[in-house]
């Protein structure tokens, strides 16, 4: 085992097989809570709340009211005798038959099992909301510190600071039982989901430095992303409904410890190993048009799952009366289509142009989106989120690659801080979204919620144009033409890169060559 462990470590593959899994968990937690939270908040505060003030109303009820006694009417109609009960006022009688009248005592039950409580389920939809975005907003301010963080000391530290900083946020997403404690759970998530996510994608364009080879590895990261994705959400509706709450965070703090102990094995995280190039500052990354076009279509579209989240569940319990199962499984049809698109295009949109596949893949989520709200049932919501989740996969297949080619392209071959700024906009996505959703929900409806996201991405969807053929730089242009002249597909550091720095002997090696 330690010889097949020393001869791992320097596997770009094991390395893919980490960031697969910490992705694959970090977006497990995102998505379990998604059919859990409004229903738990409903059976905690609404339902707790009507059960402990109705036995004050029924006990001083005074004997009087009790079953009233039963008289017999006399027709002369028709000779027939029918039996009512007691009551002052005159009945009505339909001939040939006998009937009892109940005292109209008590409020009609709700049809088709449809929750109570409508004014309760309009404000939970910015409650809820808020509950998802404070993973996305923490996330967002700490995504520069961590990008420049990677710069200084590597990208093994903080991947195993997200997985510990995860572990804690699943445990106390198990026993929190009131709203705030969820919300310190779930911002807590957002610290460690921002050192699992910038720290893995940036090793791994610093392990695949081929634009191709980048492209496959990162749709096969972005799978572990989708697969997670799609567990999470039905996952966490069939456990809270059979098992109880606890359940599928118990089983996702399990799995944590699992991919912690993988990443003690492969990644050594006690070693300190910074990028071999001076990062490029985050400003100048900010003010490359190129690079916030390619960071706009991630938080666009990314934007709209993020306000279906909190509103498509309540949404369904209002008009449709869903069960609690159904809430989680509405999402499984986008999850499928997610991970069959990020597989599929990781390799297909290098061949067919990655900024094509990203503007078909936003109009087609405009499209979906706009489609979603005429769904009478939870399964004419199959080909919306079916639609959605593969347009969303397209995507983000073909983007965060193109992150780190504009890096290569424009700038220098440091990636932390371009990841940061890819997670970054992710966030904005998730954290504006389920924001203002409930907000807009509350205000206009959730048909009009749908208008809204939609047609930004298809108007947004025409930009991709922009990096159809981004220029180079003039210093790395003149690099460029010496290794490959007239061809950007494969890139070469300024600097030569030495073997990813996961051995003992690797720094030795260095020294023997320089």
């Amino acid at each position: 085992p330690q010889r097949w462990l020393a001869q791992g470590r320097g596997s770009p593959r094991l390395v893919l097989v980490v960031v697969f899994v910490a992705l694959l968990l970090d977006n497990m937690l995102l998505t379990v809570v998604v059919p859990i939270v409004p229903t738990f908040l409903y059976t905690t505060e609404y339902e707790g709340a009507n059960s402990s003030v109705a036995p004050a109303q029924t006990e001083p009820a005074p004997p009087a009211l009790k079953a009233p006694p039963f008289f017999s009417l006399f027709s002369y109609f028709d000779n027939t005798t029918v039996t009512v009960s007691g009551s002052d006022s005159p009945l009505g009688v339909s001939n040939g038959t006998e009937s009892s009248l109940q005292a109209p005592s008590s409020p009609p039950a709700p049809q088709r099992g449809c929750p109570e409580g409508e004014e309760f389920l309009t404000k939970e939809n910015i409650r809820v909301g808020l509950l998802f975005a404070s993973k996305a907003l923490v996330q967002l301010l700490v995504n520069p510190s961590v990008g420049l963080l990677t710069n200084r000391i590597g990208y093994h530290i903080p991947m195993f600071l997200g997985f510990t900083i995860m572990f804690l946020s699943t445990v106390m997403f198990a026993f929190s039982g009131t709203y705030t404690l969820l919300f310190i759970a779930r911002a807590l998530q957002g610290v460690g989901s921002s050192f699992s996510s910038v720290a893995g994608l940036g090793m791994l364009a610093s392990v695949y430095t081929d634009d191709f080879e980048r492209g496959n590895a990162m749709g096969i990261a972005l799978g572990g992303l989708a697969l997670g994705v799609l567990i999470g959400a039905p996952f966490g509706s069939i456990m809270y409904e059979f098992v109880g709450k606890s359940s599928p965070f118990l089983v996702l703090a399990f799995l944590a410890l699992l991919d912690g102990a993988l990443q003690l094995c492969i990644l050594q995280p006690s070693r300190i190993s910074p990028e071999s190039t001076k990062a490029t500052p985050v400003s100048t990354l900010l003010r490359d048009p190129y690079i916030l076009v390619a960071a706009g279509a991630l938080c666009f579209s990314n934007m709209g799952v993020a306000m279906l989240e909190p509103t498509l569940p309540i949404w369904m319990m209002q008009t449709m009366c869903s069960p609690q199962w159904q809430l989680g499984m509405a999402f499984l049809p986008a999850s499928i289509s997610y991970l069959i698109g990020t597989n599929l295009f990781g390799i297909l949109a290098n061949k067919m142009g990655r900024w094509l596949c990203s503007m078909i893949g936003m109009a087609v989520v405009g499209i979906s989106l706009l489609c979603v709200p005429l769904a009478k049932n939870i399964y004419g919501l199959i080909g919306p989120n079916g639609g959605l989740g593969f347009a969303i996969g397209m995507v983000d297949s073909s983007m965060m690659p193109i992150m780190g080619y504009l890096v290569d392209l424009r700038h220098t071959s440091a990636y932390g801080t371009v990841y940061a700024i890819a997670d970054v906009a992710f966030c904005m996505g998730f954290a504006i979204g389920p924001s203002t959703g409930g907000a807009i929900v509350r205000a206009i409806g959730f048909p009009w919620l749908m208008v809204i996201i939609g047609v930004t991405n298809l108007a947004y969807a025409p930009l991709c144009w922009c990096l159809r053929s981004p220029p180079a730089k003039e210093e790395k242009m003149a690099i460029l033409s010496q290794e490959c002249p007239m061809q950007t597909q494969s890139y070469t550091r300024q600097k030569p890169l030495r073997e990813f720095p996961l051995t003992e002997d690797s720094d030795v090696e260095e020294e023997n060559v320089e």
